[in-house]
Formats: C-alpha cells, sequence, structure tokens
C-alpha cells in the first residue's frame, strides 16, 4: 500500500454563522498496517484542535517541546514547522482563525505560539475536552460528528466584541499586495502601536513577523499545490531574489527549500489535493478569512 491509498481526507465547510472563526474542519484517515507509520512537516499554521480515536501521534515542534501520545493534541499559532509520526487512526481536526480563537479561547495568542499540549490536561484548551466523548470514537458517522461540531461552537461562546477590528485586520492581511506595516496599518485605521497590540493578543505574533509569515506561506502553497513546479516558479514577487527567499525560508522553516522538497510529505499532500478539488483554493485564499 502506496501513503497515498493509506490516506482518506475531508474537508467540511464551516456553517455561514461561524465561518469567519475556523480555517476548517477537516477528518483524516489513515489506513496502514498495524507498526507502520507515516512522516511529515506541517507549514506554519494557525491554531489547531486535533482529536484523534486510537493510536494518536507524536508531533513537536522544532523548538524542542514534544507532545506526549494523547487523544485531544491542540497548538497555538505558529511560525515554524511541526514533526509528526502517524500511524493507523481517525482523526478530526479543527483550525481555529484568529478571531475564533478571540471568541473561543480569549487568551494572548503571544504566550501560547508553538506550543503542542495535551488539551485536555491545559487550561488553555480545557473548553473543548467534551468534544473528546463525541469525536474521539469511530461509532459516529462523518455527518453526525460534523453537526455535533457546529452544535458545541454555536453554544460555547458569543463573537468577541473586537471581532470586526480582528476581521478587517486579517482581510488586509492577506492581501498579496501588502509589504509595509505602515501601510498595514494606514489601511486597518490604527497606529502602528496599536496594529501591534492587536496582532500579538489575536494572532500571536507582530504586524512585521505576520506579513513575512504570510508571503512564505503564499510561496509554500503555491509549490505544495503543483508538485512539479520548481520553487523558482512559485517563490512570491515580493522577494528581492531567490537568496532572499531562501534565508526566509529557513528562518520559517529550519531548512534550505531543497531540503524541504526532498522531505516526505503524504499528509499535507493530501490535504493540499483534497483541498484544491473542493474549493478551488487559490494560493491567495489559503488563509482567508470567510
Amino acid at each position: 500500500m502506496t501513503a497515498h491509498d493509506a490516506i482518506n481526507v475531508r474537508f467540511f465547510a464551516p456553517p455561514a454563522d461561524l465561518a469567519a472563526c475556523f480555517t476548517s474542519f477537516y477528518r483524516l484517515e489513515v489506513d496502514l498496517p498495524e507498526g507502520e507509520v507515516l512522516e511529515d512537516w506541517l507549514q506554519p499554521e494557525w491554531a489547531n484542535l486535533r482529536f484523534f480515536a486510537g493510536n494518536p501521534p507524536m508531533a513537536d515542534f522544532t523548538d524542542g517541546r514534544p507532545s506526549s501520545e494523547v487523544r485531544f493534541q491542540a497548538t497555538g499559532p505558529s511560525s515554524g514547522p511541526a514533526h509528526f509520526r502517524i500511524g493507523r487512526t481517525r482523526m478530526w481536526g479543527i483550525g481555529l482563525f484568529p478571531l475564533g480563537w478571540a471568541r473561543y479561547v480569549g487568551l494572548n495568542a503571544s504566550e501560547h505560539v508553538n506550543i503542542v499540549v495535551d488539551g485536555e490536561r491545559s487550561p488553555v484548551f480545557a473548553q473543548f475536552a467534551p468534544l473528546c466523548g463525541k469525536l474521539c470514537t469511530r461509532e459516529h458517522s462523518d455527518k453526525r460528528q460534523f453537526a455535533w461540531l457546529a452544535e458545541f461552537f454555536r453554544a460555547l461562546a458569543p463573537p468577541p466584541r473586537d471581532g470586526a477590528r480582528i476581521q478587517k485586520i486579517h482581510e488586509i492581511m492577506v492581501d498579496p499586495h501588502l509589504m509595509l506595516v505602515g501601510e498595514f496599518a494606514y489601511r486597518c485605521g490604527l497606529s502602528k502601536r496599536t496594529l501591534e497590540r492587536v496582532c500579538l493578543r489575536h494572532f500571536g505574533f507582530p504586524p512585521r513577523l505576520l506579513l513575512r509569515r504570510q508571503r512564505l506561506m503564499r510561496s509554500l502553497a503555491a509549490f505544495m499545490l503543483e508538485p512539479r513546479a520548481n520553487w523558482s516558479e512559485v517563490i512570491d514577487r515580493h522577494y528581492h531574489d531567490q537568496s532572499h527567499f531562501v534565508h526566509e525560508f529557513h528562518a520559517f522553516m529550519r531548512c534550505s527549500p531543497s531540503e524541504y522538497a526532498a522531505k516526505p510529505h503524504p499528509v499535507l499532500s493530501a490535504f493540499m489535493a483534497e483541498r484544491k478539488r473542493v474549493w478551488g483554493s487559490p494560493v491567495q485564499a489559503l488563509d482567508k478569512p470567510k
């Protein structure tokens, strides 16, 4: 069995009234013989909640903080790759946009970046632990479990008071033409200091790093969506030259572009391919709030 054959992923569009809070809801099945594992490296992403029905993976960020094997793994916003090994399992994943973090977590995101923790034991994510009883099992259909997710999040917390400002910042941040923090602040109608405060609290990182991260993510997404492409064909136009791109790539991904391309990406490739099939997934919209 090939890695491609072992993976089945299904995306569920968030309900319209919740769409601005979530990157996606997705169900992953890994069908491997007992004892075999797949290895992959996730790219920087927003906070994620992952619930496993048996055989949870080991995961760690490159700063050396590995998770234990727990049925509910939670991560904060990240600015680097997360390495994991996964065997035969069934998983539900929930990605939180910054607006979702503000609504359902409400803590300072900059204090919880680049972490992977046991969601049932962490006071940051414990409010999501009741979902374990619904999702960490194979006894229910995808449709029923997704319905429970929508019901749960509708009832969990009201929209945050700062929601409109958070969403405006996010929509402007993902504009591929945006380059400078000064322009970022101006278009948001905020001072640079206020923009930095809001970004740190709800997005996890200062504005300059967010723009650098976004630029790299556009390049990474383009490469993953076109697996036969060369890096020179997909790097974002705002990089000064190839060496600038390589330097920034290493700063975020802790390896060179060629080293990253040589690594196996069975899970991430399956995710990108399915997302493209379902939604078309133009590169610029991969991180765009609905």
